[in-house]
């Protein structure tokens, strides 16, 4: 069955069409479908055929544009028909049974005729505005949910999508979303098409999504991969974990640390990847700069969507990242990261300005993002005011997170936990934002059902904020 990441590709402008089809298919688009009208019929061939390799080494289907002969020639998976080219009862004859053939429609009733000729898929739009001169009208969100009760083919919405409206559009029952530009023009392919193929992970049965949490360990089982593996298995998701140090750590402070080599952080990293792998990863208490720079190469090479949680300081005031560690943070790992989610403290030692204030936090979010970082969440909870207040940084936007504070000393993991809950949600099919917000409200949930456990800073409560949550989802 069609479904997940259709990718169309663009005019290739930059002569790169290969290499970001291949960064978009190993982050997870099922299909793409080759479109080339400007170009000579030898130039076209050339390209299909190799297009077609890379697809099917990733396991992925190459549908042509338009050019059924082409696809005849170089026995790719299907052909996509607009509604002026070659019928669906031609194309059929001439590729075969076997063959997928899919139709672009803009209305229920050629939505209807296409599967009554036997198209094997739909695709219908264009759902959004677009730029592209080859789309008739916009036809939105309630014109998707007509065809889809219309039709029993799979459906593909295509036009104008971009993360917010593949939300709605696989709410609305879309198979697959058809993307070009979202993924083609993104700066980094590969985390643009993971971002998209991992929506689709709302339709699995729990275990929902793979996370995978790269931290220390904390004997006191407060923080680190005890609180992220918590967290994963807490709200549904399947958790694996690399560990990067150990630590002697009780709710008084940590008494020692003890690193572990890079090389078998790489192994623990290679054994997991290998065999379960991931859906996104989280990583915290990294320790050292070969560690770091290890961690990022493997993000960078598997187009892991990465939340950072940059984890510098204990709240005890122990160092937890050497320098050398730093700098491979800021030139390394950085520009690997999906999202970042310093507290205060972080902020200020990756900006090197005082972040004290919501404009102070700003500044630092844009600064980070110059860094390199795709998006940005400064958590505030060291601020001097009655909410904790949040500033979450994606693109060119910015959204302001707010709660109220709590009255307690008992914090302990709060910051591996949110965003280990970040990573888990995204892991399970939400779009960023709302990701953030549904991670905010579980820890603002685990701080304020803390109880009293140790002599010092006690932990959140983990398995009462998943109650309570739950609770809160299904009333």
């Amino acid at each position: 069955m069609l479904s997940g990441l259709y990718l169309i590709t663009d005019d290739n402008s930059d002569g790169k069409l290969l290499q970001r089809v291949e960064a978009a298919l190993a982050g997870g688009a099922d299909t793409v479908q080759y479109r080339a009208k400007n170009i000579s019929s030898n130039e076209r061939l050339d390209m299909a055929k190799r297009l077609l390799k890379l697809c099917h080494k990733s396991g992925a289907r190459l549908i042509v544009n338009d050019f059924a002969e082409l696809a005849k020639e170089i026995d790719a998976d299907g052909v996509h028909l607009g509604q002026e080219d070659m019928g669906v009862v031609q194309a059929r004859q001439l590729l075969g049974r076997e063959k997928i053939i899919g139709v672009s429609t803009h209305n229920v009733d050629q939505a209807l005729k296409a599967e009554a000729h036997g198209a094997d898929y739909i695709a219908f739009g264009s759902i959004f505005p677009t730029d592209s001169k080859e789309v008739p009208e916009v036809v939105g969100i309630e014109a998707l949910r007509k065809v889809r009760r219309a039709i029993r083919v799979p459906l593909v919405a295509i036009g104008g999508i971009d993360i917010s409206g593949a939300d709605q559009v696989i709410e609305a029952g879309a198979d697959a979303v058809a993307v070009i530009s979202s993924v083609m023009q993104d700066s980094s392919p590969g985390i643009a098409a993971r971002e998209f193929a991992l929506l689709f992970n709302r339709r699995q049965d729990r275990p929902r999504g793979r996370v995978l949490t790269i931290a220390g360990s904390d004997s006191s089982g407060g923080a680190g991969v005890q609180a992220d593996l918590k967290t994963i298995s807490l709200l549904g998701s399947y958790g694996s974990s690399v560990i990067t140090a150990l630590t002697a750590q009780n709710t008084e402070g940590v008494k020692g640390i003890f690193p572990i080599e890079s090389d078998f952080v790489t192994e623990q990293l290679d054994a997991v990847l290998d065999d379960i792998g991931t859906d996104t990863v989280k990583t915290g208490m990294l320790n050292w700069g070969g560690t770091v720079a290890r961690v990022a190469r493997i993000i960078r090479n598997r187009s892991l969507l990465a939340v950072v949680d940059p984890v510098m300081i204990a709240k005890g005031g122990a160092s937890l990242l050497d320098e050398e560690a730093v700098d491979s943070l800021l030139s390394q790992l950085l520009p690997q990261t999906y999202l970042l989610t310093p507290n205060l403290p972080e902020a200020e030692k990756i900006t090197g300005a005082p972040v004290r204030n919501l404009e102070e936090m700003e500044s630092a979010g844009r600064t980070l993002q110059d860094l390199g970082v795709r998006n940005v969440l400064i958590k505030g909870g060291h601020l001097q005011d009655e909410d904790a207040v949040d500033l979450l940084f994606i693109g060119d936007d910015k959204h302001e997170l707010r709660s109220p504070r709590v009255d307690t000393r008992n914090t302990h993991g709060t910051g591996c936990t949110y965003s280990a809950a970040i990573a888990t949600f995204l892991a399970q099919g939400q779009p960023l934002l709302k990701a953030v917000e549904q991670a905010k409200t579980f820890i603002d949930l685990a701080i304020a059902s803390a109880v009293d456990i140790g002599k010092g800073q006690g932990p959140v409560n983990h398995i009462e904020a998943a109650f309570r949550f739950f609770h809160q989802q299904q009333s």
